[in-house]
């Protein structure tokens, strides 16, 4: 175990705090190369059966989620729920297009991203806690593209190429965000773990 000094007092980084690291980059990871395959494959060979890639990408961003660490337990129960919406609405999707033409439904009724758009609404999240810890730009990149992106096309106001690219970049985007943070050491992501016990105390509290 590792030894450090927080805002409210010491803390160390133990075993279980750096498996969960390791879990939630290797889950991002999974999420970000799914993502990448998902937009290739509709590019080069079109929307259909692009289901198995949605797999990973929902499953590696809900793992994200489960090992993240934020200090807002709202914001993070939030994120959490954004995604679960999201993974309904790719569910219910899928049971109204068939999983071979949910790409091709999306593409022609627009209105399915009020449906699958928190699952999106997450990732962004994701990419602005990485961008408010480390301001990291990818980050940036990751949090600001995809509700242009999503919000572009709902609206009408992006063609489905412009949509398209600023997702592609959004994905490339993400990538290099998960393969820079491997070499990081495991007490970046966990954070000030005096300040999870002081706010945990505080919501303890009678009356709080």
């Amino acid at each position: 175990m590792t030894s450090f000094e927080g805002v409210y007092g010491p803390y160390t980084i133990t075993a279980e705090d750096e498996r969960e690291v390791f879990g939630y980059r290797l889950a991002l990871c999974i999420a970000a190369i799914a993502q990448a395959g998902l937009l290739l494959q509709w590019r080069q060979w079109g929307g259909a059966w692009l289901w198995p890639w949605l797999l990973p990408l929902l499953l590696g961003v809900g793992l994200a989620l489960r090992w993240i660490h934020i200090y807002l337990r709202p914001l993070h129960h939030a994120l959490q729920l954004l995604w679960l919406l999201g993974s309904v609405g790719f569910m219910a999707l899928a049971i109204s297009a068939g999983p071979a033409r949910m790409a091709d439904a999306v593409a022609g009724h627009p209105a399915w991203l009020w449906a699958i758009g928190p699952f999106f609404a997450a990732l962004a999240g994701i990419g602005f806690k990485e961008f408010f810890c480390f301001r990291r730009p990818e980050a940036i990149g990751v949090t600001l593209l995809l509700p242009v992106a999503l919000l572009g096309a709902l609206s009408g106001l992006l063609p489905a190429a412009a949509s398209g690219t600023l997702m592609g970049v959004e994905a490339a985007l993400l990538l290099v965000l998960t393969l820079r943070k491997f070499p990081m050491p495991a007490a970046a992501d966990v954070g000030d773990k005096s300040v999870f016990a002081y706010l945990e105390a505080q919501r303890r509290q009678p009356g709080s």
